[in-house]
């Protein structure tokens, strides 16, 4: 499969709504510890402006609700890996991305035949805490000859300026989380995302 190579991750609904009218065509939803029910809401708020803008959804974790609520694209970390229904998501036609961070999570992530894979973090991420140093810009390529025609999502913190970086080494998609949302002007830091990859996309 083809995935575009502007890859959006936020944490609510609101940034959707904000964010994806500008011309976003992939997006993950990731809620953290929030009530089932507000997260099932916002799943399907998401899933409303998503198909009216002609963007891809991916939930993040709740594999349960994306198959209820009739998504069509999830990711996975190792340890959601590990606990989910594999068997379910893949009757349910579920695509699946899968985190990976060391060669024996690529291993693991291989076996389940994902859809994608991230690889990350490639650099310093200020998210959240990580027990991995960051892979660097040459592990996109070891980690892209063996995952063959899978794609490969760079993700940690990737900024626009360190875009081309990510592609020349292999990666077919980039993801972003704080350098959009954490910016003072999140809507043009959107678009220079996407002028950037779309240039990436258009010369590959």
């Amino acid at each position: 499969m083809r995935l575009d190579p502007f890859y959006l991750i936020v944490d609510s609904v609101a940034w959707i709504e904000r964010l994806v009218p500008l011309g976003v065509k992939l997006v993950q939803l990731r809620i953290k510890d929030r009530p089932l029910s507000e997260i099932r809401a916002d799943i399907r708020r998401a899933k409303a402006i998503c198909a009216t803008n002609g963007c891809q959804l991916v939930v993040n974790d709740y594999w349960q609700l994306a198959i209820e609520e009739g998504c069509d694209f999830l990711h996975l970390g190792q340890e959601d890996l590990a606990a989910a229904d594999l068997g379910a998501i893949r009757t349910a036609g579920l695509k699946l991305g899968l985190s990976t961070h060391d060669g024996a999570e690529l291993q693991t992530a291989l076996a389940a035949d994902p859809d994608y894979i991230a690889l990350g973090p490639i650099y310093p991420t200020i998210l959240k805490a990580m027990p991995w140093a960051p892979q660097g810009l040459e592990r996109i390529g070891e980690w892209k000859a063996i995952a063959g025609n899978i794609p490969l999502v760079a993700i940690g913190g990737l900024t626009v300026e360190r875009i081309p970086g990510v592609f020349e080494n292999g990666a077919d998609c980039a993801a972003v989380v704080t350098d959009i949302t954490r910016n003072p002007d999140p809507e043009s830091r959107t678009l220079e995302w996407l002028k950037s990859t779309r240039r990436h996309d258009s010369v590959g």
